[in-house]
């Protein structure tokens, strides 16, 4: 947990582009994600949310722009779960490995105290099944332990893609639960989702895309009133009601 006092670091993207030939999956997207607060990211399929995470996290380069994680790109991180913790598919993992196996190979890569498997196993509820085998996990279970890998380095930036795709509601009120708690640690938290009822109960700031473009950088409250909406539902559609999941580029532009 971060000590009390420390000035925590954030995400920031400055004319993130990312093309594929003639098509734009991310047009010079610019924004700060900040700590202390929950920031939903929302956007229709194909808006570039996953793109934009993806090239957040140094697995996409992007054709123009930056992101930096704290100050510095993912991929210049020496030992990057200490400084990023991410959930972006839960089903990236070696069924024949246990989840403590799991943890322990990602502890000992990022010279992390073998102490930590067990505390992150406590926190995300998974000590009863640490020693079974990944492939035998239902999918509420990958989540946590996605969740788990993500907080092994006790990191101040997290980065989740639905991570409640799929579960129950027990385990969406406890992702809901985790994400205000480690928000209010301090940390800086970045949470894509398509359910909006779930967003309007957890995050605290809004990034909305569409087309690859950002088209809100707000608060629940102030999209409402701008929108003359009752519900982030309603506000949402309203905004995103012209955006496509791809656009191609203009050759003339």
């Amino acid at each position: 947990m971060p000590r009390p006092g420390t000035v925590m670091p954030m995400i920031e993207a400055q004319e993130l582009t990312k093309r594929y030939r003639t098509t734009v999956a991310v047009d010079r997207l610019s924004f700060q994600v900040r700590p202390g607060r929950v920031t939903g990211f929302l956007g229709p399929n194909g808006a570039g949310k996953s793109t934009t995470m993806r090239m957040i996290l140094g697995l996409d380069t992007p054709t123009g722009g930056h992101a930096l994680v704290g100050g510095r790109p993912y991929r210049s991180l020496p030992y990057p779960l200490r400084e990023v913790g991410a959930l972006l598919d839960a089903g990236a993992v070696h069924g024949g490995l246990s989840a403590r196996q799991h943890l322990a190979w990602l502890a000992a890569s990022n010279r992390l105290p073998r102490a930590r498997v067990a505390d992150v196993l406590g926190r995300t509820g998974l000590e009863v099944v640490a020693g079974k085998r990944i492939r035998g996990f239902s999918l509420g279970m990958r989540q946590r332990l996605g969740i788990a890998a993500a907080l092994l380095g006790d990191p101040p930036i997290l980065i989740f893609d639905e991570p409640v795709n799929g579960l129950d509601p027990e385990g969406i009120a406890w992702i809901r639960g985790l994400l205000r708690a480690l928000a209010a640690e301090g940390r800086t938290i970045l949470v894509s989702s398509h359910l909006m009822s779930e967003t309007a109960l957890t995050a605290d700031h809004l990034l909305i895309i569409g087309q690859g473009r950002l088209l809100a950088d707000t608060g629940i409250d102030e999209l409402l009133r701008s929108a003359g909406a009752a519900t982030l539902e309603d506000a949402y559609l309203r905004l995103t009601q012209n955006a496509v999941e791809y656009r191609s580029m203009d050759v003339h532009r």
